[in-house]
């Protein structure tokens, strides 16, 4: 993903403005108001608020295809890439909790079919290299068999999703990396042989 700098920029301030006052918040309006602009020059670079969310999210899918791919690539375990997945997402989202306040938005994908396709977008990204991990430790006699890796990845996934619901209802106030670790080791021990 080529981005120009003062979209990198948008990125920021709208990262900023979805922290302060939500989803609900980040307005045309209101970017432009932080990035010390006219709402007219923010329309040069995004026709609208969906295509600044949908941005963030491709942003995002892209960020976590990176970290994925190069934790995949190693020659650890399936136990120490999955661990060492998670530790990676903890970390970013600790970093970067305002694109949890995206994803995790009630009502925004029901508004908008192009954020809807991003985020599914999302979705399939994780599923597609979390079900490659899964696999490969099925076939390699790490990972339980007696349940497809497919619906594996399911569990898995919406184990992290309610994980980051419960730290975004607390306000980002827990330590996400070490509740959040705890919580997937949990499932490891569930899957593992």
């Amino acid at each position: 993903m080529d981005l120009s700098e003062r979209q990198l920029e948008i990125i920021k301030a709208s990262g900023k403005i979805l922290m302060e006052s939500g989803i609900a918040g980040l307005t045309t309006k209101n970017l432009a108001r932080e990035m010390h602009f006219s709402e007219s020059a923010l329309y040069r670079h995004f026709k609208n608020k969906e295509a600044i969310v949908t941005l963030l999210i491709a942003y995002l899918s892209e960020n976590i295809t990176q970290r994925f791919d190069t934790i995949i690539n190693t020659k650890q375990s399936p136990e120490e890439k999955f661990k060492a997945l998670f530790k990676s997402q903890f970390s970013y989202f600790k970093q970067n909790p305002c694109f949890i306040n995206i994803v995790l938005s009630d009502g925004l994908i029901d508004n908008s079919e192009e954020v809807k396709n991003a985020i599914q977008q999302l979705l399939q990204t994780n599923f597609i290299r979390f079900n490659s991990l899964i696999k490969g430790g099925q076939e390699t006699g790490v990972f339980r068999t007696v349940i497809a890796s497919e619906e594996l990845v399911h569990i898995v996934m919406g184990t992290f999703r309610l994980q980051m619901l419960k730290w975004k209802l607390a306000s980002f106030e827990f330590d996400i990396e070490v509740q959040g670790q705890k919580t997937m080791n949990s499932i490891l021990a569930l899957i593992k042989v």
